[in-house]
């Protein structure tokens, strides 16, 4: 495939324009680990699958592969802390983070979430600088609150 005319930078700026919901992605190895991750969807209802696109260059992406499941955190809007720290690679992201092990994956559910969706791993596929992946929902739940947005480059909320 040749490559793009389209300017990167032009390219974030007209799909800032799409809102969507913020969620972090957890599993356990030998210790928690995560990322956040504006890139998840609902994929089908049967079975229950879900979608997320992690990029190549993140460092905790390949740990939770290698657990073979996963929880997708969706975010309240009072998480926008959480969301950032999730994003930034190293370190400890889960130091002072409260959580409670996934009764069917065991990874991590974050407190406070919006809802939650524990998934064996399913497909990995290449796609650019990321990879599309779906995950069989083995369990999920919701918590309570309104969502967390993400807008333009920022944090917002979307009250009901």
């Amino acid at each position: 495939m040749p490559s793009s005319s389209i300017d990167a930078a032009h390219f974030r700026e007209v799909l800032g324009h799409f809102a969507s919901g913020v969620t972090v992605v957890t599993a356990m190895e030998d210790r928690p680990v995560g990322f956040t991750c504006q890139a998840f969807a609902a994929l089908s209802l049967d079975p229950p699958l879900v979608l997320l696109a992690p990029a190549k260059s993140s460092t905790s992406w390949p740990k939770i592969a290698q657990a073979g499941a996963f929880c997708v955190n969706i975010l309240a809007s009072d998480q926008e802390a959480l969301a950032r720290s999730f994003s930034v690679s190293g370190g400890d992201k889960f130091e002072g983070v409260g959580w409670r092990p996934g009764a069917a994956t065991g990874a991590p559910i974050l407190d406070g979430a919006l809802a939650w969706s524990e998934c064996q791993l399913g497909e990995i596929h290449d796609s650019g600088d990321h990879e599309v992946v779906t995950g069989q929902v083995v369990a999920l739940g919701v918590g309570r609150g309104e969502p967390l947005v993400f807008y333009r480059g920022g944090f917002g909320t979307f009250g009901a």
